[in-house]
C-alpha cells in the first residue's frame, strides 16, 4: 500500500470514527463496562481503496459536523490535483524573483509553466475544481504583476474606468429558454454571430438598467472613430465587427483603463502593446492613441486568427492571452470556443468575454428589434497630423488657434503632461496643420514648452497683461523683443511664464500664481510683434 493511501485511509477511519456518536458535534467518552457475555464476532468490514467515500455537503445532511467532513475531503484530495498545485506555486515564485530582478522575458515563461502545471492536472480528478481555483487566482495575480510597471499614473494623466469591469462584475442567471425578439437577423459574417444562453444572457443585461446605459454610451461614442477603425480593420484584412471589441472593452474612451492596468481604447496591457509598437514613457503612452492603438490591435487580432484558426478563439486570446487558449486547445482537443466553456478549460471572464462581445453586435446590428433606432452618433472626430520639431505645450498650440486647450487635449490622449517631446506626431483641428507649424516657428526655440501666447483683447494695456500673468513688463518687453509699442485687439504676444499643469484649470485667472520663467535677455530673442492678421488660420 502506498503511503499516500495509507494516510488517507487511517484519516477516513478516524473521522468515521468521530462521525459514530450518534451524530452529535461533540463526542462524549463514556466510561468502559465489560460485556456480560461475548458477542459473536462481526464480519470485518471490506476496505476499499480506490475513490474515496462521497462526502455530502450542504442542508441534506446537517449530522456532518463541518470540521469532520473538511478533514475527510482533505485527507481524500488526489496526489496529482495537490502535486499540480505545489508546482504552480513554486514556479510562480520563482517567476516573482526573476520579475524582481529584471528577467522578464524568464518570468513570462515561469508564469506560463505555472498555469500550465494547473491545466495539465487529471480532468477526471474529483477535486480538479481545486486546481482551476488555484489557476485563476494565479492568472490575477500575473496580470497585475506583469502590469505593474503601468501602476504608476503620470502625473496630471486622468484616466477612467473600463466599463468591461462593470459588464463581468454582474451577477444573474442564466434563463435557456429566453426567446430572441422576433425579426432579429444576424448577418453573414467572417467573425459568426451566433445566439445561445449565455450571448441571451449579456442581451438581457444590455437591454435595462445599468447595461443599456452601458451599451447606448458605446454606441454614440462610436461615431467619434468608426470610419477611422473600418479603414484600418479594412486594411488588416479583419472583420468589421471586431470594432465591437472595442466597444466593449473601452465604450471608445482613450484614456479607459482597466483593474488590470490595460489601457486605451483597445485595452493593451504594457508589454502586450511594446511587442506590437506602443511606446510608453513618462511624457506619452501610445495606448491611448486611437489610431495607433487600433493599427496595432488589428495585427494583434489578424496574428491570434492566423493561430487559431477561429474568430471565437482569437477573440478569447485577446482577452486571456494566446498561451491560455493554446493550452486549452490541447487538453479539449477541439476548436469550438463553447466547447472550451463546457469543459471549463478557460477563465471565467473569458468565457464571458466573447458573448459579451457577441451581444453587442447583435444589438446594434438589430437597432428597432432592440430599441436602439433613436441613438444619435457622435460626430467623427477629424484631425491633421503635425510632427513638432521641438518640445512642445498643447496649451501653446490651443492659444495659437484660440481654441479651448481641452479640445486640442481630446485630440492627443496619448500626450499625458501636456507637453510633446520634439517629433511626437501631434494631432490638431482638421485644416490647420500649416498654420500651426508656420506659426509655432515664430517661437523661439526651446521655448516652446514653457512660454504661452496671449491674444490682445479689445483696449487691454502692457500693464493689465503683465498683471493677468503675475510677471513684469520688462520680461514681456524682452520676450517680444521689444516691439509691443502699440497694441492692437487681436495681436498675438509672448508671454515668458509657464502654462498651468493639467491638474490646474487651463483658464487664466489674475489671482492665480504661476511658476515664472527667467526674462530672456532682449538681445537673445529678436521677434517680430505677431499679428493676428498675419497668424490667423
Amino acid at each position: 500500500m502506498k503511503a499516500g493511501e495509507r494516510r488517507r485511509t487511517a484519516a477516513v477511519v478516524l473521522v468515521w470514527a468521530l462521525l459514530g456518536a450518534s451524530g452529535c458535534t461533540a463526542v462524549r467518552i463514556r466510561p468502559w463496562v465489560a460485556p456480560a457475555a461475548t458477542p459473536a464476532p462481526l464480519p470485518a468490514p471490506a476496505v476499499t481503496l480506490g475513490e474515496p467515500p462521497e462526502i455530502a455537503t450542504g442542508s441534506k445532511h446537517p449530522d456532518v459536523p463541518p470540521l469532520a467532513r473538511q478533514a475527510l475531503e482533505r485527507a481524500s484530495y488526489t496526489e496529482a490535483v495537490s502535486r499540480a498545485i505545489r508546482e504552480a506555486e513554486n514556479r510562480f515564485r520563482a517567476g516573482e524573483r526573476l520579475l524582481a530582478q529584471g528577467e522578464t522575458a524568464a518570468a513570462e515563461k515561469e508564469f506560463d509553466r505555472a498555469v500550465e502545471a494547473l491545466l495539465l492536472a487529471p480532468a477526471g480528478a474529483w477535486d480538479r475544481h481545486r486546481a482551476e481555483s488555484k489557476c485563476e487566482e494565479l492568472v490575477e495575480a500575473i496580470y497585475a504583476l506583469m502590469a505593474e510597471e503601468a501602476r504608476e499614473e503620470p502625473t496630471g494623466a486622468e484616466f477612467e474606468d473600463s466599463p468591461l469591469d462593470d459588464v463581468l462584475a454582474a451577477t444573474f442567471p442564466v434563463d435557456p429558454n429566453l426567446p430572441a425578439p422576433e425579426g432579429v437577423k444576424l448577418p453573414a459574417s467572417d467573425l459568426p454571430l451566433v445566439i445561445n444562453a449565455e450571448v441571451m444572457k449579456f442581451i438581457r443585461f444590455f437591454s435595462s438598467g445599468k447595461g443599456r446605459k452601458i451599451l447606448i454610451s458605446g454606441l454614440q461614442r462610436q461615431g467619434r472613430y468608426r470610419e477611422m477603425i473600418r479603414r484600418i480593420l479594412d486594411e488588416e484584412g479583419l472583420p468589421q465587427e471586431l470594432i465591437y471589441l472595442a466597444q466593449a472593452e473601452s465604450g471608445f474612451r482613450p484614456r479607459a483603463m482597466s483593474r488590470k492596468r490595460a489601457a486605451g481604447l483597445w485595452q493593451f496591457v504594457g508589454f502586450r502593446g511594446r511587442e506590437y509598437g506602443l511606446q510608453q514613457t513618462k511624457e506619452f503612452d501610445d495606448r491611448l492613441d486611437p489610431e495607433k492603438a487600433t493599427r496595432a490591435a488589428a495585427r494583434h487580432l489578424r496574428d491570434l486568427y492566423e493561430e487559431f484558426g477561429d474568430w471565437h478563439l482569437a477573440m478569447a486570446a485577446y482577452n486571456a492571452g494566446p498561451g491560455w487558449v493554446a493550452r486549452a486547445q490541447r487538453r479539449v482537443r477541439s476548436q469550438n470556443f463553447w466547447e472550451f466553456c463546457r469543459r471549463r478549460a478557460l477563465p471565467r471572464e473569458t468565457q464571458n468575454y466573447v458573448p459579451i462581445i457577441l451581444a453587442i453586435a447583435i444589438m446594434a446590428k438589430n437597432p428597432k428589434e432592440y430599441g436602439l433606432e433613436d441613438v444619435v452618433a457622435d460626430s467623427p472626430v477629424e484631425y491633421h497630423t503635425i510632427h513638432v520639431r521641438e518640445a512642445t505645450h498643447l496649451g501653446l498650440i490651443a492659444d495659437l488657434l484660440n481654441r479651448p486647450l481641452e479640445e486640442i487635449r481630446e485630440l492627443n490622449p496619448a500626450i499625458l503632461r501636456d507637453v510633446a517631446p520634439a517629433g511626437y506626431a501631434v494631432h490638431v483641428p482638421k485644416g490647420t496643420g500649416s498654420f500651426v507649424m508656420a506659426a509655432l516657428e515664430t517661437v523661439p526655440p526651446g521655448r516652446r514648452a514653457s512660454w504661452r501666447v496671449h491674444r490682445v483683447g479689445p483696449g487691454q494695456t502692457l500693464a493689465e497683461i503683465a498683471r493677468l500673468y503675475q510677471t513684469s513688463e520688462l520680461s514681456i518687453l524682452a520676450a517680444n523683443g521689444g516691439g509691443v509699442d502699440s497694441l492692437e485687439s487681436g495681436d498675438l504676444m509672448l508671454i515668458p511664464v509657464a502654462y498651468p499643469t493639467p491638474k490646474d484649470t487651463p483658464e487664466k485667472r489674475p489671482a492665480r500664481r504661476v511658476r515664472r520663467s527667467r526674462p530672456a535677455p532682449t538681445a537673445a530673442v529678436r521677434l517680430p510683434q505677431p499679428r493676428a492678421a498675419a497668424l490667423a488660420p
